[in-house]
């Protein structure tokens, strides 16, 4: 059932005191202070327009005893918004249908006098912030309208063209803290913007959000937009969805897009920096006017819910500013002074507002109530996730979860991906989210089954199937022997691996005419966005030895790349219109549009695979956390361009062109986007003193000696610019901005030494509460001996960076987290 209620009357929280009333099983508990009343009093108190909310209870059940330290919790922030909490004990002298029978006693109920409005089963409110999104989201019902597919928003963004804003906003699960923080918003927002929310991952990823595992919150400016073809303009809130937040970014959204003023920049005082946001002014003068408010009104877009931007009207101010500057910065902190800068395009602003940002993110106390390990010295990140999300509910009914008498039957029945993992283990549970991520964007397209195991229910059932650790993730079809799944522990990864198996490789092309389909893309197009590159060996009929070498290196690569094999009569065709002899592979390049051949003369599986794989990277790749391992593997000095968004389309046909010229054989070229990847400014900040302009490039030599070198700044990057500095560096001539240091990347604190603890407690001493550390330097002996993760990028050699494959996109939000490689800093 979605969230969205079926209400003809609409909420209005400000001037309607409201009750929440919920039936339960009466516990006595020591932290109880809700007030109780018999049902007959309760009924009595009710008014008309007012709601109320109570809790029937029946004697000695103590299993919802936790539920009533959550209610009671929640009954101060309820009565924030004009919503009482009560208990009614239900008496065997009185009657009502509240104390019935067990069912309803599983249920919590909201009135409106006494009308009844909702009602909610007990487990769906698990925590302070579940109850408080699910009563203000059933009393928000016309103030936040629920919609699960692309046509409700486009409908609702029509519908308020020219009327009013939308907030639209995207939370991973109904009755989670960044579901809560949007409701509360709402409550204040809700009569001057159309709320929209959804949980539905499939249209945050139609808007063109790139990153998907996080609440999200957009501004749709709405209301400016007369005409009904133009779409609103969107302004994504980047930090995060907490409703101190959110109520500092609405506040952005109603102060003026740009602002003229004629006075001291030191005594202007907008409502940004109230907020803890700078200020840029935009300098100038009457002759530059027009051009001048058309650059600070791009700025402003730019920069919207991160600065104010005012335009500096230069002739008509008393105080003097230098005469070649053009932006004011003005920081939040009070006493700092202006900063004159001379920054030449929007660009460069823009970076310079957001490398010099100070804005405090809002931590809310969302577990006021937890027990638990201190955060503050989790040594496993993974564990410290896991544990901080432990209350939220995954829709598993997604998968089929398997039991020893269920599995054979099965996985023999249709075909299945099945995840092998623990319940205790940190590493599964958090993989499992993408699991069921998976089995979402899978819902009601796929034919292959989504299974799971709990390994550690049917320990059985595992060892049968050869797995010694979590997780694990193997795909069953008929006739085949299992495929063990070896990519990345993410979302993206395993749907890719998924989607490619769908067909089995290597594909047997019957036809020249097939050949050319295949390599257009157009034999398997639905295939193609999950593979950049597909591969075709071209054989005679007689070689049967590279034939069933290739043939085996495909199987290898099966659902990973897509690759197919032909040898008809007429494969001299191909070869000869390709100028390749055989046997010979051909790798087309989907998004270059382009077709390159390799010659497989005496080439054995293993060395095809790694031809494939190497021929496969991208020639000049955005360098992700995902496939960062993948490049340092290449064993390659990396040049780097930072940049702030998009690259720029010049400095990429510079470099690549270097690329075809082969004059960066010996580098491996890559740019880094920050805002995808925001890890890049604390790596930029590792390199140099401050955060320099962007875009920037820099050559970065991990694999010996540590060097960054950055090319220079008051050069542009063109292709002989950028060759001459190249050579300048091959000969020695330049020197390097800094040498990276070689720490050693360890845990934070020393391992628990178990066996020890084992033989403490069969021997005469007593067991200890607090298991013995063993001594730092048997942490580093022991660390030395550590196995290669076997979850990693197949033949990963011993060097390759140990990425957390189980972090996930939240690794990059972590500036102080910077990418390693052979015990060096990035």
């Amino acid at each position: 059932m979605q969230p969205q209620l079926m209400m003809s009357s609409s909420f209005n929280a400000l001037r309607v005191g409201l009750s929440f009333v919920m039936m339960c099983i009466f516990y006595m508990s020591a932290v109880d202070s809700l007030p109780e009343l018999s049902p007959q009093k309760f009924f009595s108190t009710l008014q008309p327009g007012k709601a109320t909310l109570a809790y029937f209870c029946q004697a000695d059940s103590p299993s919802t005893s936790i539920f009533l330290e959550e209610l009671n919790e929640a009954d101060k922030p309820l009565q924030d918004y004009g919503i009482s909490v009560a208990k009614v004990n239900c008496v065997t002298e009185e009657t009502s249908r509240y104390c019935g029978s067990e069912k309803d006693l599983m249920k919590a109920y909201l009135f409106r006098g006494h009308i009844l409005l909702r009602e909610f089963p007990t487990d769906t409110l698990f925590d302070v912030d579940a109850i408080v999104a699910h009563v203000l989201f059933a009393l928000l019902f016309n103030e936040v309208k629920y919609i699960t597919t692309l046509e409700d928003l486009q409908n609702t963004e029509n519908a308020l063209k020219g009327k009013a804003n939308i907030a639209f906003s995207y939370v991973r699960a109904i009755g989670t803290p960044e579901h809560r923080a949007v409701m509360e918003a709402a409550f204040v927002y809700g009569t001057t913007y159309q709320f929209v929310l959804t949980t539905e991952i499939a249209l945050l990823e139609s808007i063109g959000t790139e990153d998907i595992e996080y609440a999200h919150l957009y501004f749709f400016h709405c209301k400016p937009v007369l005409d009904l073809t133009q779409q609103c303009r969107r302004t994504l809130m980047e930090q995060s969805l907490t409703t101190l937040n959110i109520h500092r970014f609405m506040k952005t959204m109603e102060a003026p897009l740009l602002t003229e003023v004629a006075e001291d920049p030191q005594q202007v005082s907008t409502v940004h920096l109230q907020l803890g946001l700078p200020l840029v002014f935009i300098v100038s003068q009457q002759a530059t006017y027009e051009a001048d408010r058309t650059t600070a009104e791009w700025v402003a877009w730019r920069l919207l819910g991160k600065a104010g931007v005012l335009l500096l009207l230069r002739d008509s101010l008393e105080v003097d500013i230098p005469q070649n500057a053009n932006v004011v910065f003005k920081r939040a902190e009070e006493g700092v002074p202006v900063e004159f800068l001379v920054l030449n395009n929007i660009d460069l602003i823009v970076s310079r507002v957001e490398s010099n940002m100070h804005i405090e993110e809002t931590h809310e106390d969302e577990d006021n109530d937890i027990e638990g390990p201190d955060m503050d010295i989790q040594d496993d990140e993974v564990a410290e996730t896991v544990y901080r999300d432990r209350k939220r509910q995954l829709p598993l009914e997604l998968t089929v979860e398997l039991t020893e008498e269920t599995f054979n039957e099965t996985v023999t029945a249709s075909d299945s991906i099945v995840l092998f993992y623990a319940g205790w283990q940190a590493v599964s549970m958090a993989f499992l989210q993408s699991y069921i991520d998976v089995a979402i964007k899978l819902k009601g397209t796929s034919t292959m089954l989504l299974t799971r195991v709990n390994c550690a229910d049917w320990s059985h059932v595992c060892a049968k199937q050869n797995v010694t650790e979590f997780p694990v993730v193997k795909m069953y079809k008929e006739g085949e022997n299992p495929v063990s799944y070896a990519g990345m522990l993410g979302t993206e990864d395993l749907l890719k691996f998924i989607q490619l198996n769908r067909i089995s490789c290597p594909v047997n092309i019957m036809s020249v005419q097939e050949a050319e389909e295949y390599l257009s893309g157009k034999l398997h197009k639905d295939l193609i966005s999950y593979s950049s590159v597909s591969v075709l060996g071209l054989f005679s009929p007689t070689m049967t030895t590279a034939k069933e070498e290739f043939t085996e290196a495909g199987n290898y690569l099966k659902g990973y790349v897509i690759t197919g094999i032909y040898s008809e009569e007429d494969v001299l065709t191909l070869s000869n219109k390709y100028a390749v002899t055989l046997p010979a592979l051909l790798l087309a390049r989907h998004k270059e549009g382009k077709i390159e051949s390799i010659s497989l003369a005496n080439v054995h599986a293993q060395e095809i695979v790694q031809i494939i794989t190497n021929a496969s990277l991208e020639t000049f790749p955005e360098i992700t956390v995902e496939n960062l391992p993948t490049y340092l593997r290449l064993q390659k000095p990396l040049l780097i361009l930072f940049s702030d968004g998009s690259i720029n389309p010049q400095h990429k046909k510079a470099i690549l062109t270097l690329v075809k010229e082969k004059h960066l054989d010996s580098l491996t070229p890559c740019w880094l986007n920050l805002k995808n990847t925001p890890v890049g400014r604390g790596i930029l900040q590792a390199y140099f003193d401050t955060l320099p302009p962007l875009p920037l490039l820099a050559v970065v030599n991990l694999h010996s000696g540590g060097q960054v070198f950055a090319f220079p700044s008051d050069q542009a990057i063109t292709e002989q610019n950028l060759l001459l500095w190249l050579k300048k560096l091959e000969a020695g001539l330049e020197s390097h901005i800094k040498i990276l240091p070689a720490q050693e990347w360890k845990p934070p604190l020393p391992a628990y030494d178990f066996l020890s603890m084992m033989d403490a407690a069969t021997s005469q001493h007593p067991a200890r509460k607090v298991p013995e550390c063993i001594k730092e330097t048997d942490v580093q002996e022991n660390d030395k001996e550590q196995p290669e993760d076997k979850l990693a990028i197949r033949n990963e050699p011993t060097g390759t960076l140990r990425t957390k494959h189980w972090n996930r996109s939240n690794w990059f939000e972590e500036a102080k987290k910077q990418f390693r490689h052979d015990n060096k800093e990035l």
